[in-house]
């Protein structure tokens, strides 16, 4: 069979076909037939692929089912046995999860409960604060009255004074007043002395400027503060002068010549002292002594001890009187004593001589009488005289013989 081979002619658009001699024949129709059967087993081919892969899915898809099908349960054996293993693992950890699940729960209920507690607290601190910021003004407020400054400073004094151990009538008196040519004196303390002498003690509150010191400083204004403070230091200084020149040790004579100017408060005097150095020299210039209620205490302490041993010198004084009249007395009683010692040594003699007068002269005579029968009763024997008088053997009652008497007895 000759072999033609067909090409698409690009000019006329039909199909040629050339023999083996080489020359160009056009077979339209023998190409035509010869694209549709190749189509066709070319469709067929595919048809049969197709199939073939559809037949190669179904058997892969049953074969891999059965494998899938053996596996999942021997995966479900595995699964339920590590699942097993698993549940036995993780039991322990999942009580103590449990457990702590519970007491976070308790330690969350716990937890609010002391939180409404502590909000309970805080507001009572807040009120409570509240409350003492309205009376701090309020003494503050008070305290700037000079009135209610003196009153506050006298019973700073009285408490100091009870802290020293001061007792009232007998060591210090209250409030005592004199006249002088500047009028009434009223000082608010006079400490009395060992020996007579006494201390004028007067409080003084320089307060106001103080107040407003402190009010400034806690605004933060520094210069106002500062300002404030050289005030307080004057009020102080301008407090000095006038004790000074009331001359207390004048009027209560004898007395020291200085007078202790209490004041209730140590930063009273360190603020001012930090405002003026020089305010220490000057009230000791001014026979002025600043104290502070430390150093009252000190002060009081010193004169409670002096009193303390002038008791005691005094009951010492008293022992003395009392011994010396005891031994006074005591001379006394041995020359009682004496005197009844020689009492007796007359009436044991008497008695001597009344039994030998007895025995030698009456009873004769009686014998006598019972012999005539002029009685009848005897005489009633006396009964002997039994207790012996104790002779003294303490040195101090033993007098000394006389000296003849001991001369003689040596002689002899």
């Amino acid at each position: 069979m000759p072999m033609v081979s067909a090409t698409s002619d690009q000019r006329t658009g039909g199909a040629s076909a050339w023999d083996p001699a080489g020359t160009r024949t056009d077979v339209p129709g023998i190409v035509g037939a010869r694209c549709d059967r190749r189509c066709m087993e070319m469709l067929t081919l595919f048809v049969v692929a197709g199939l073939g892969v559809l037949a190669g899915l179904s058997l892969g898809t049953l074969l891999g089912a059965r494998v899938l099908h053996r596996d999942r349960a021997a995966t479900a054996d595995s699964v339920g046995v590590t699942m097993q293993v698993t549940s036995q693992a993780v039991a322990p950890v999942r009580e103590s999860l449990d457990r702590f699940d519970h007491r976070l729960r308790e330690l969350e209920s716990s937890g609010v409960a002391w939180q409404t507690k502590l909000q309970a607290q805080v507001e009572t601190v807040r009120l409570t604060g509240e409350a003492l910021r309205r009376e701090t003004q309020g003494l503050a407020t008070a305290l700037r009255r000079p009135q209610v400054r003196g009153q506050w400073g006298e019973m700073h004094l009285r408490r100091a004074v009870e802290l020293a151990g001061m007792v009232e009538r007998c060591d210090f008196t209250l409030q005592t007043g004199v006249r002088s040519d500047q009028g009434l004196l009223r000082p608010d303390l006079l400490v009395r002395l060992a020996g007579g002498r006494q201390v004028v003690v007067d409080a003084k509150v320089p307060l106001d400027a103080f107040l407003q010191a402190t009010e400034a400083d806690a605004e933060g204004d520094d210069a106002a503060a500062g300002d404030q403070l050289r005030r307080h230091a004057a009020q102080v200084r301008h407090h000095i002068d006038a004790l000074a020149a009331k001359a207390y040790w004048r009027q209560f004579a004898p007395a020291p010549e200085f007078v202790v100017m209490f004041v209730p408060g140590e930063a009273f005097l360190s603020h001012a002292l930090e405002a003026d150095p020089a305010l220490l020299e000057y009230a000791a210039t001014r026979q002025v002594i600043p104290a502070t209620p430390t150093t009252l205490i000190a002060l009081l302490r010193t004169v409670s001890y002096a009193w303390s041993q002038e008791t005691l010198a005094e009951g010492a004084r008293e022992v003395q009187q009392v011994g010396r009249e005891l031994y006074d007395r005591l001379a006394g009683m041995g020359r009682h004593l004496d005197k009844l010692g020689r009492s007796l040594t007359g009436a044991v003699g008497a008695y001597n001589e009344t039994v030998g007068s007895l025995e030698s002269r009456v009873l004769v005579s009686a014998r006598r009488m019972r012999d005539l029968e002029v009685g009848s009763d005897d005489p009633v024997a006396p009964a002997p005289v039994q207790e012996a008088v104790r002779p003294l053997g303490a040195p101090e009652l033993v007098a000394p013989p006389p000296p003849e008497t001991e001369a003689a007895r040596r002689a002899g």
